[in-house]
């Protein structure tokens, strides 16, 4: 199998730096399972076709993960809770 490309946006960079050791372990596990099956995620329509969000547990509470991927990439783009997230990501 041949390696995959993890890239990241300014937006997901900046969320990921602001969290705690424990909530970066739970998002690098939830980064992991869209590297190995990217289909994992919701996908969306509308304005956010080609989009994924990916739902997951991070330090007990729901977060959302949205991300673009091809064969070769995951392009991660946003990371957060519930609120705002979608008018946010439509922002970016």
């Amino acid at each position: 199998m041949s390696s995959i490309e993890v890239l990241q946006t300014a937006a997901f960079r900046r969320s990921y730096k602001r969290l705690h050791p424990n909530q970066k372990a739970d998002v690098d596990e939830a980064v992991q399972v869209i590297v190995t099956h990217p289909e994992t995620g919701e996908p969306k329509k509308g304005n956010l076709a080609g989009v994924f969000v990916h739902k997951f547990k991070c330090n007990g509470q729901l977060a959302l993960l949205a991300y673009e991927f091809d064969p070769a990439t995951r392009l991660l783009l946003l990371l957060g809770s519930h609120e705002n997230f979608y008018r946010e990501l439509k922002r970016s």
